[in-house]
């Protein structure tokens, strides 16, 4: 599952399944399958929440920074 789709596109599909999962009616292979899925997209998207905080994290130091350089 490690393709160029975006968070939201990600989230989607976490949904869907969930919403599959929810409706009982897949077979027990297809609920494992579908399972599995859902917590390897989960992981996935747990990854790229964690980049983009560290992202933040780096433009506030970055910010806070320069307001202090310039007194």
């Amino acid at each position: 599952m490690s393709d160029k789709k975006t968070f939201e596109d990600k989230m989607l599909m976490l949904e869907e399944i969930t919403n599959k999962l929810q409706k009982g009616e897949a077979s027990l292979d297809e609920c494992i399958n579908l399972y599995e899925k859902g917590v390897a997209l989960s992981a996935e998207c747990m990854k790229m929440l964690e980049k983009a905080e560290q992202k933040v994290n780096m433009i506030s130091v970055a910010a806070d920074t320069e307001v202090q350089d310039e007194f």
